[in-house]
């Protein structure tokens, strides 16, 4: 496994493989077993597997843990290399942003909804540096984690509007035991806070149930989503929202692929979760 932090060696790298399938991973570091599943995917199905470790300053604001995120890069070498990983890209900020950009991206649809409604310029900051990093790595197909579901949405749209010759796959949210979806930042969590955030996949399979049996209208399960939740010792949420996908938008009948998704604050973390569902009531296990 090479480990490479600049654009020279990195450009060498791709051009040496030119001819070669790559799949490409990328991550913020840290890792867990959600983006273990994804370079496993990579790995299975491309000659070359790439991950990136790169936090983003453009995408966290300025009250956000841009700072405090955590991070280990010697343990995310031995996991990336146990795994099967052939190369990480772990570039510094003045690699990826040597200059002040002149150019800008801005995201200006799904973005006033879910974690966007209150994170602006985040996903400006995404799209932003996966433009760089696709260029960068040329990768037949791209692999992320359908936990952030609205990034995946946007970067779906993101390579579509804009010609960009890689497939994006989505796949499963993978789970801790106790249903929480895996997180970098859920090291953050108390015992306590663990305890309390299990009400979050449970509340969300509920609902998920409830539009299974097509009983009831998007209002209407909201509603009772947000009573169970609540009625368990947690005393609110960010956000709670059921919307089409991929195209995010509010709706009132359930008689299509939909999100339904939540955000809950605890002391140090700020945890997401959803379940993508399809017209039948299935959840879904991987969008592309």
């Amino acid at each position: 496994m090479k480990i490479i932090d600049n654009l020279k060696e990195m450009n060498q790298e791709i051009l040496k493989h030119k001819n070669k399938t790559i799949g490409y991973v990328p991550t913020m570091g840290f890792l867990h077993d959600g983006h273990l599943s994804l370079i496993k995917e990579s790995v299975k199905e491309n000659e070359l597997t790439i991950l990136s470790i790169y936090v983003n300053p453009l995408q966290f604001g300025p009250n956000e843990d841009y700072e405090t995120y955590p991070r280990d890069a010697e343990r995310d070498k031995q996991l990336a290399k146990e795994n099967g990983v052939d190369i990480i890209f772990m570039p510094t900020n003045d690699v990826m942003y040597p200059k002040p950009l002149t150019f800008s991206l801005k995201v200006t649809q799904k973005t006033d909804v879910l974690c966007g409604k209150d994170r602006p310029g985040h996903f400006d900051g995404v799209v932003t540096v996966l433009l760089k990093l696709f260029n960068i790595i040329q990768p037949k197909t791209a692999y992320f984690g359908m936990k952030d579901a609205q990034q995946l949405a946007i970067v779906y749209s993101f390579v579509e509007q804009f010609n960009i010759p890689v497939t994006i796959k989505g796949l499963e949210t993978i789970r801790e035991d106790s249903g929480i979806a895996k997180s970098s930042r859920n090291v953050y969590l108390t015992e306590k806070e663990k305890n309390l955030a299990k009400a979050i996949p449970e509340s969300l399979m509920y609902g998920a149930d409830l539009i299974k049996s097509k009983a009831y209208n998007a209002t209407e399960v909201l509603e009772k989503v947000k009573k169970k939740f609540l009625s368990t010792e947690n005393e609110n949420y960010e956000y709670l929202e059921l919307l089409s996908f991929p195209d995010l938008e509010k709706i009132t009948e359930l008689n299509s692929t939909v999100i339904i998704a939540m955000a809950v604050k605890y002391k140090k973390a700020r945890l997401i979760d959803n379940l993508i569902i399809d017209q039948n009531g299935n959840i879904l296990t991987n969008f592309n």
